[in-house]
């Protein structure tokens, strides 16, 4: 079919009110539906992840770290080896159900979904740049992977270690290389899908050969064909999002910008998208036909800078009236809100921010600062906002939650903790 931009695309369609758009949003994302009553079970993990498609990867450890925050904020309190072991171990009784790859950012999918972010949907990673050196230094190349096949699953340093420095084990034949360069390789090559995660020890990532991670099928399904792969993380970022723009669905897993808007001229051809308006959005909307607009949502949540919900921040803006953003790499001094905020989510509304900070030689959760959102009701956040808080604690294995002095709910907050 010839190009056409995504928003000329299909008749305008039904128009939504903000409200109901808010509300199609959060059910998509698994807030309109109840915390599990017993224990949080692989199952309901499946689901969650199901819903949301990836999990984001960030190295950040003040409060937790990112990839398991928002389950949390989804399922409530529950088993992180659960997560462990659905992303970094195999056994034939409980198979490996993720992957690691490039999304969003690095982040956990499902295996499936493999395939389809290296089949040239996505603009290419920053780790691209690495190329020129990989064409410039093939040998380089062949001796990271045979060193990976020889002693993986292995860091980054080890590898650094026997290829960049005498003294110490190498492949035999292997020049020694710049560890820089071994680090910058080992990237180029977890990016093309030449190398993954096969586990992780503290964080740190263990690279390995797909064939010894992934199973039969799932590598048969690569390379796959990127127009193909464009409409299936398309049609997933929008049965995430429920209602979006192209450049929320572009921005979900980072798609390029004509294959994104190809991809979703042809959803919307094919029925798989409905073009919606929602009133006071500057950008045509495209509905999944199978997102649900609750009545209304009940329920409250701790959200990560890194979640889903919020992690595009002009959408944040445009669906909760909510302007975020992180300030881990602003000056101490210049900071508005705190070092790692989490917004508040109570109901339909973002109602509260607090900057949070596992102090695990304490054993305290402290929130230095906790502030509230103009025209919410102050009570009944700080209520909610401490028995979320006092969840949190729990879950991370800390005994006590501390509240500072910065903010205008800090008071009421202490009082409800109290």
């Amino acid at each position: 079919m010839p190009f056409v931009t995504a928003p000329n695309v299909g008749s305008p369609g039904e128009t939504l009110s903000p409200a109901a758009a808010r509300r199609t949003v959060l059910a998509a994302q698994g807030f309109a539906d109840p915390r599990p009553a017993g224990p949080v079970t692989r199952r309901h993990l499946v689901r969650a992840i199901g819903r949301i498609r990836l999990l984001q990867l960030d190295s950040v450890n003040v409060a937790v770290r990112a990839h398991y925050a928002p389950l949390f904020s989804r399922l409530g309190s529950y088993d992180r080896a659960l997560l462990d072991d659905a992303a970094w171990t195999h056994s034939a009784r409980r198979p490996r159900l993720l992957a690691e790859s490039w999304a969003h950012e690095a982040s956990l999918v499902p295996l499936a979904d493999w395939p389809l972010l290296l089949s040239g949907a996505k603009r290419p990673g920053w780790w691209s740049r690495y190329g020129a050196l990989a064409d410039r230094e093939p040998g380089l190349v062949e001796d990271v992977l045979t060193a990976v096949k020889e002693i993986g699953p292995v860091g980054a340093g080890t590898l650094e270690s026997v290829l960049g420095g005498p003294g110490t084990p190498r492949p035999p034949g292997a020049s020694w290389w710049q560890r820089s360069q071994v680090k910058r390789i080992c990237e180029y090559l977890f990016g093309t899908g030449q190398l993954t995660t096969g586990a992780r020890v503290n964080f740190q990532r263990l690279y390995d050969l797909p064939e010894r991670v992934l199973p039969p099928e799932v590598l048969a399904r690569h390379p796959a064909d990127p127009g193909e792969s464009a409409r299936a993380l398309i049609r997933m970022a929008a049965a995430a999002l429920g209602v979006a723009t192209e450049p929320d669905l572009r921005d979900y897993y980072r798609l390029d910008a004509q294959r994104s808007k190809r991809a979703v001229a042809e959803l919307v051809e094919a029925g798989d998208l409905e073009p919606v308006q929602v009133r006071g959005w500057r950008h045509p909307a495209y509905r999944h036909p199978a997102a649900r607009t609750p009545r209304r949502i009940a329920g409250r949540a701790l959200l990560c800078p890194f979640d889903p919900l919020i992690w595009e921040r002009t959408r944040t803006e445009r669906i909760f009236d909510f302007r975020y953003r992180i300030e881990i790499y602003v000056p101490e001094r210049a900071r508005e809100f705190g070092y790692y905020v989490f917004p508040s989510l109570l109901d339909d509304a973002l109602v509260a921010r607090v900057d949070l900070k596992a102090d695990r030689a304490a054993g305290v959760l402290r929130v230095p600062g906790a502030f509230a959102e103009p025209g919410t009701d102050i009570p009944r956040v700080a209520a909610e906002l401490a028995a979320e808080l006092r969840l949190m604690a729990s879950w991370l294995g800390l005994d006590a939650v501390w509240v500072g002095s910065r903010g205008s709910l800090h008071a009421p907050l202490q009082r409800a903790l109290s």
